[in-house]
C-alpha cells in the first residue's frame, strides 16, 4: 500500500548525533536560508499557479525526497508497500477502475512545486511520549516537534503520521511537507506508532496516534500549543489512522496509557490515499492484484488480526468491520478533507470514496479531492521519478492549509 521513502538522514551525517536517537535534542532553522525547493523529486510543470493560500518559501536542504505516501525509511529502491502475499512483494495493479468523481473535485496538479521555511522553525527530535507494551515487549514511541518561532503566543497542532503499509512507521519521512506546514504557522509533529512489525494491530497504533495527542496537550505550554486546536494528517497508512483517529472521537476504549486526564479528540483530518474498508482495499483493481492484496495472512490481515493469521481481510468479517473508520463515525466525529489520485494502483480511489460519502451521509463536513493521473506518492523506486510531484504542488498543499485554516482558529 505505501511506498519506499528515504530516511530524511539530515545534511547527510552531519546531524548524527540526534540522528542516532536517545535523548530530545533541539535543532532551531533561522530565516535566511537559500531558497530551496522543498521536493527534490524532479521539476515541476511550468506555468503553474499558486493554490489557495500557498505560501512561497524555501526547505531546508538535505532533505530527502519522502513526499506523499513515502516513509518506509528503508534503503532507496526497496519497496515496502503492502505485501502481495509473496516474501517482500507489493501488488502493483495493472487495471484501475474508473470511480465516481461527483461528489469530489477534481484538480490536476501540475502547477508550482512547495519551497518552505523562510521563517525560524525550532525541531526537537526523539521525544518518547509513550512506551506501551505489545505481547510483553515494550517499545519507547518517539515523535519529532516542528515549532515555528517567526510568531509568539500558541499555535495550532497538526499531528502528522507517516505511511509504511502497516508494517513501518518512520516517523522522520516527509520533513519536506511538514515543513510547509509548520512554516505556515502550525506546531507539526511527526508521529512513530506502533506497526505490525511490532506485533501490534489497529486498535494499538490508533491508541497510540491519541497517547501522542494526549501527551502534546499535557506539554503544550512547552511546545507553544494551542491545545484546543489540533488536527491529524495521514498518508496512505498515516490516513488510515488519520481517519480512525477523527472518526472515533469520543470513543474511550481507544484511550489507554498516560495523560488520560487529557483530550484525545481532534478538530480536523486531513486523509490523503488512506485504506478504510479492508476488504474492498482493491475493489478497483484487476484480479491478480486483487488476489495479492486479499492473500490470507498479509499485513492488512495483521493489521486486524493480529500476528501469526491465517485469516483475509477480503471478507467483510465483523473484526474487519470494526478496523473501518466509517463504522465509527457519529456526531462527534472530526471535519475530514480527503485526498485521492485517479492513477492510485496500490489503494484503490474508491476507498476514501466510500468513506467520503459515508461521511456525508451522517452530516459530518467532508471534502475530497481526486487528482487527476497521480499515484500513490513517491514511486521512484520502481524508476518513476516524477510520480511524488503532484502531492508536493503549491495547489496540492494549498488545500490542505486551506482546509487547517478554516477548522483550527
Amino acid at each position: 500500500m505505501d511506498m519506499r521513502g528515504e530516511k530524511t538522514a539530515p545534511q547527510g551525517k552531519a546531524r548524527a548525533g540526534w540522528w542516532r536517537g536517545g535523548a530530545a535534542v533541539t535543532v532551531t532553522i533561522t530565516a535566511g536560508l537559500a531558497l530551496v525547493a522543498c521536493s527534490s523529486g524532479g521539476t515541476s510543470s511550468a506555468g503553474g499557479t499558486a493554490g489557495p493560500s500557498a505560501k512561497t518559501a524555501a526547505c531546508p536542504t538535505g532533505t530527502a525526497n519522502a513526499t506523499a505516501g513515502a516513509g518506509a525509511g528503508t534503503p532507496a529502491g526497496t519497496p515496502t508497500g503492502m505485501p502481495s502475499g509473496n516474501a517482500g512483494g507489493i501488488a502493483l495493479a495493472k487495471t484501475i477502475k474508473k470511480s465516481d468523481t461527483g461528489t469530489s473535485t477534481v484538480i490536476d496538479p501540475k502547477g508550482a512545486q512547495i519551497r518552505c521555511a523562510t521563517s525560524g522553525i525550532t525541531t526537537t527530535h526523539d521525544i518518547t511520549y509513550a512506551s506501551p507494551t505489545t505481547d510483553g515487549k515494550k517499545s519507547d514511541l518517539k515523535l519529532d516537534i516542528q515549532v515555528p518561532t517567526s510568531t509568539s503566543g500558541k499555535k495550532p497542532l497538526v499531528i502528522y503520521l507517516t505511511g509504511g503499509g502497516f508494517v513501518m512507521a518512520d516517523r522522520t519521512a516527509n520533513l519536506n511537507q511538514r515543513t510547509y506546514v509548520a512554516d505556515q504557522g502550525y506546531v507539526v509533529a511527526s508521529v512513530q506508532y506502533r506497526t505490525t512489525k511490532d506485533g501490534a494491530t489497529y486498535k494499538d497504533a490508533v491508541a497510540d496516534v491519541k497517547s501522542a495527542i494526549r501527551y502534546l496537550r499535557a506539554n503544550a505550554d512547552k511546545y507553544s500549543i494551542d491545545a484546543d486546536q489540533v488536527a491529524v494528517w495521514g498518508q496512505s497508512a498515516g490516513g488510515y489512522l488519520a481517519a480512525m483517529t477523527g472518526a472515533t472521537n469520543g470513543e474511550k476504549s481507544f484511550d489507554v496509557g498516560d495523560n488520560l486526564d487529557q483530550s484525545s479528540e481532534v478538530q480536523g483530518v486531513v486523509d490523503e490515499f488512506g485504506p478504510a474498508d479492508l476488504s474492498k482495499l482493491a475493489a478497483d483493481y484487476d484480479t491478480a492484484a486483487q488476489k495479492a492484496n486479499y492473500a490470507a495472512g498479509n499485513s492488512a490481515a495483521q493489521w486486524v488480526y493480529g500476528p501469526g493469521t491465517k485469516k483475509s481481510v477480503a471478507n467483510r468479517t465483523s473484526e474487519v468491520a470494526a478496523a473501518d473508520p466509517a463504522t465509527h463515525i457519529s456526531s462527534r466525529t472530526a471535519p475530514f478533507v480527503i485526498f485521492h489520485g485517479s492513477a492510485d494502483n496500490l489503494v484503490s480511489p474508491s476507498e476514501t470514496l466510500n468513506l467520503h460519502t459515508a461521511l456525508r451521509a451522517k452530516g459530518i463536513d467532508s471534502t475530497r479531492y481526486v487528482l487527476t493521473g497521480a499515484g500513490h506518492g513517491d514511486l521512484s523506486f520502481t524508476g518513476d521519478t516524477t510520480a511524488s510531484l503532484p502531492w508536493s504542488t503549491q495547489e496540492t498543499m494549498g488545500h490542505i492549509v486551506d482546509f487547517l485554516g478554516r477548522h483550527l482558529k
